[in-house]
């Protein structure tokens, strides 16, 4: 990796120089010969015509719905930072969900201001950071200039992007320290605008900002619709790309699962959606498992739960349990069939008008009656269910909602989202398992180091429901007929 420009002998041993720097105001080492130089002989490179970004057709009406719920209030919506991985490099960077989602936005130290308008509206304003100035040196110089990060859009180009007008984020802080009236920030993603605005905000008041932006999220547009189901449909890619070098996994590790899924999602996508879960043996009992650096076995199963994100930040999440090599043992299908039955229990009550828990009481009724049948806990099933004996199996709930987030809508109120009612647009998961623990003595031998997950990612439709992810087998037999075509 390059390092910044530095002088090439101390800065005392080079007095002429450093008359230089005080005479061109630039940074040691840069005589005034080299910064006219640097300043002068650069094409006009502005774009003119650029057609909108996707997400701008929804997102004026996703403000405008935001401005209605904070009438006459000022609303601050960041998009956040660069974060420092170790020293002097970051983690690349990914916007805020809810700046995204409002702006289609996507450039670090962004911020989306709605300012109370004299018609009881707002007026919008996107704050970003400009074109790197070539005058001052800042694009050759800063390590954030645009010779060092590449070109940014100008303000203008980003209006024309973006459907909003467009400010210089540089000077926003200062605007907003002075600003008068009630003003609500998103919290967490940038520390100079809480800052400026201390004296100013309340944390229930910023509370209800954030709540309200985590459930207007819960019933997803025709465009979100779309992009879930891209994510998913380049999902189903990375599975099959992982199962076609599973001979090499076995070589090496879970690592190659993740770097070859890994590259799916980096030619298709963004990113990955989340961390990749690539547990194989016993490891897919830890239910996060995202070291993935355990052996791959002929033999064990493989628990991959993956999703893509997409490039507009929509993410899948997908979850199969597969024979690495190639067919299930009689024990590992015993548990896996139960695990799908309890799954399509779970998908055929995802329909409009049911609670949300509905799924999940269906899935783990089903779980707890295998349980009970293979004489692992005593019956009745009833008594099972209400003392919620078969968690010590099943562990997590059967899903949650998915969107821009894997978890999405987290911030909903409890009322609005695990105790509401499903309604069409909504996408979640249906993601039963069952896990038996290496060193659980209360289970038979055969079972431990067994663990089990099926997940897909369900739509609930105006009639009832479709699954983005039936791209990927889900029964037994046909897991291992798919996995057998794959292979060759």
């Amino acid at each position: 990796m390059a390092d910044e420009l530095t002088p090439e002998t101390p800065e005392e041993e080079q007095p002429q120089k450093k008359h230089e720097q005080r005479k061109n105001g630039l940074y040691p080492g840069v005589s005034d010969e080299l910064a006219d130089s640097m300043r002068a002989g650069w094409a006009d490179t502005e774009l003119h015509g650029l057609k909108p970004v996707a997400q701008a057709a929804h997102t004026a009406e996703r403000r405008a719905s935001l401005s209605a719920r904070f009438p006459g209030e000022r609303i601050v919506v960041p998009a956040g930072r660069l974060k420092t991985r170790s020293n002097d490099t970051e983690y690349p960077f990914r916007a805020s969900t809810e700046y995204a989602y409002l702006t289609g936005d996507q450039t670090e130290n962004g911020v989306l201001v709605l300012e109370p308008a004299g018609t009881g509206g707002h007026r919008a304003t996107i704050y970003l950071l400009p074109r790197s100035n070539r005058e001052n040196g800042e694009f050759w110089l800063s390590g954030q200039g645009e010779l060092w990060v590449g070109r940014r859009h100008s303000l203008t180009e980003a209006e024309q992007l973006l459907g909003i007008p467009a400010k210089d984020v540089r000077e926003l802080a200062d605007a907003l320290a002075e600003a008068g009236g009630p003003v609500r920030v998103l919290r967490g993603h940038d520390a100079v605008i809480e800052t400026a605005l201390t004296d100013k905000v309340t944390a229930e008041r910023d509370e209800e900002l954030r709540v309200h932006l985590s459930e207007a999220r819960v019933v997803k547009d025709a465009f979100e619709v779309a992009e879930l189901q891209k994510a998913v449909d380049s999902t189903v890619r990375g599975f099959e790309d992982v199962v076609k070098v599973l001979d090499k996994a076995e070589a090496t590790s879970e690592r190659y699962i993740e770097g070859t899924f890994f590259l799916r999602a980096r030619v298709e996508g963004n990113d990955v959606g989340y961390g990749s879960i690539c547990a194989a043996g016993p490891n897919a009992c830890t239910l996060h498992w995202v070291r993935n650096d355990g052996q791959v076995r002929p033999g064990d199963l493989l628990l991959l739960d993956a999703g893509v994100e997409t490039r507009d930040l929509y993410t899948a999440d997908v979850t199969r349990t597969l024979p690495i090599n190639g067919t299930y043992s009689d024990i590992q299908r015993k548990v896996y069939d139960a695990v799908y039955e309890a799954q399509e229990a779970g998908i055929a009550a995802v329909r409009p008008g049911a609670k949300f828990r509905d799924f999940h009481d269906a899935a783990q009724r089903v779980l707890a009656e295998k349980l009970v049948e293979w004489g692992l806990l005593e019956g009745p099933v009833e008594r099972v269910l209400e003392l919620s004996l078969q968690r010590r199996w099943t562990l997590h709930g059967t899903g949650h909602m998915l969107g821009m987030d894997v978890h999405d809508c987290a911030a909903a109120r409890t009322e609005a989202y695990v105790d509401g009612t499903l309604e069409p647009g909504m996408c979640l998961t249906v993601e039963p398992g069952l896990y038996f623990q290496t060193d659980d003595l209360t289970v038979p031998e055969e079972y431990r180091g067994i663990g089990v997950r099926i997940e897909d990612d369900i739509l609930v439709t105006e009639d009832g429901n479709r699954n983005l992810s039936a791209g990927l087998p889900r029964a037994s037999a046909e897991v291992e007929a798919w996995m057998a075509a794959l292979k060759g």
